[in-house]
């Protein structure tokens, strides 16, 4: 085979990788039990893919060819260990009679879904369940996870692979949970997929604003757990989704830039995943047991009702925000109302209200409450005030196009 001819395989095998990877991982890992031998098994099987498709072309299921492929090269490192471990000869056969057919896409979400469940076992700490299924169904590398979480990247590893431990040591199932498991367990599940949705829709840190695949693998994870169990939070939290990432492409300008809410082009609006969000968040309020997520879709999609921000009712926003502080009381909550209340009774009572959460210590890492308290400072023609709630906003952002939007704002003061 050509120079050329090679190129074009080891690129295809990357597309392959980027858009398989975490499938046939999750397959791996039903068949092999062990999510280090699924991960070294499924690098070995796309490094295998690279020279022997070159050769014998690409297979008419590449996702099939991976996963056969990963369960040999398993089986092989397994037989290979077995001089130091008795146990491993019996393992070994049992993963060679194991059925590696992929039927169809059904499978390898059920693959996908177990492994959520297995992540999000109660057995597991809060912090390893969210941390392991962000690694191991997402794809998340230990640094970004330990950005979301604010911690060290080391202190992260360490709650990963403990993680892993106590899954192989409690012998911890591999499926799906029993419908009379299932409520309690849906929780930490829609929590994670929150996070990476928050992960894609506004990264934690980096380039780019946001990181459309995540924000779509969590989309689609959120459709998958509410096919399963219908809950009103779940379909609360995936109509928040919908409607949050309906504003996506107007988000960014074409050079990457931030574009703040009440600036965006709202033709530039996906319709068509408001109309599913806003119909959500109907079927979710109707059932009269809704939480969290049903409030906050229940926020956007009141954004989502009007053609321009001068239209938009900031009264009925408070009205939202005051349900969820009592449903969820968090400084958050407190922040975002308090910009709503800015909008609704003017500038000045919006930034009482934030100076309120900082004199208490709240908040006081978190760039977007001196972005917001800075915001006001403006409006109010308040510019020193201003200059200095946006240079500590820019001390502590990590993005690279919020950096940008702030360092405009302050030169903008002069």
């Amino acid at each position: 085979m050509n120079h050329q001819a090679s190129n074009q395989i080891r690129e295809h095998v990357d597309t392959i990788y980027r858009t398989e990877f975490r499938r046939v991982f999750a397959t791996l890992i039903r068949l092999l039990g062990d999510f280090d031998l699924a991960e070294e098994a499924v690098h070995e099987a796309f490094s295998a893919a690279v020279s022997q498709w070159s050769r014998d072309g690409i297979p008419a299921n590449p996702r099939s060819w991976l996963v056969s492929a990963g369960r040999f090269k398993a089986i092989d490192t397994i037989r290979r260990r077995a001089r130091f471990d008795s146990s491993l000869p019996e393992l070994a056969s049992q993963i060679d009679q194991s059925d590696t057919t992929v039927q169809d896409e059904e499978d390898v979400e059920d693959d996908r879904l177990r492994l959520i469940f297995t992540c999000c076992h109660p057995a597991l700490s809060k912090e390893a369940q969210v941390a392991l299924t962000l690694r191991e169904v997402c794809g998340l590398t230990t640094e970004e996870i330990a950005s979301a979480f604010l911690i060290a990247p080391a202190t992260l590893a360490q709650r990963i692979v403990r993680a892993k431990a106590k899954i192989r040591a409690a012998h911890i199932p591999y499926q799906v949970p029993s419908l009379t498991d299932l409520p309690d367990r849906l929780d930490t599940v829609l929590q994670t997929i929150y996070l990476v949705f928050n992960e894609g829709y506004a990264a934690s840190s980096g380039m780019s604003l946001t990181r459309v695949e995540l924000a779509d693998e969590a989309i689609r994870l959120g459709r998958l757990v509410m096919e399963l169990l219908p809950d009103s939070e779940t379909i609360g939290l995936l109509a928040l989704m919908l409607l949050q990432e309906s504003r996506r492409t107007a988000r960014t300008s074409a050079s990457g830039d931030l574009i703040l809410l009440e600036e965006q082009n709202r033709s530039l609006w996906n319709q068509a995943q408001i109309a599913e969000g806003r119909a959500l968040v109907q079927r979710s309020l109707s059932s009269q047991q809704f939480g969290s997520y049903t409030l906050q879709a229940a926020i956007a999609a009141v954004h989502s009702e009007v053609s321009s921000a001068a239209e938009t009712d900031w009264a009925k926003i408070v009205a939202l925000y005051d349900v969820l502080i009592r449903v969820e009381p968090s400084p958050i909550v407190e922040l975002n109302r308090a910009v709503a209340v800015a909008m609704r009774d003017g500038f000045l009572a919006g930034l009482h209200q934030i100076d309120d959460i900082l004199a208490r210590g709240d908040l006081t890492d978190y760039h977007l409450t001196h972005a917001a308290r800075a915001d006001l400072c403006r409006r109010l023609g308040r510019i020193d005030d201003a200059r200095a709630s946006y240079q500590q906003a820019l001390a502590l952002v990590k993005q690279e196009p919020e950096r940008r939007f702030l360092q405009k704002r302050l030169r903008e003061l002069g």
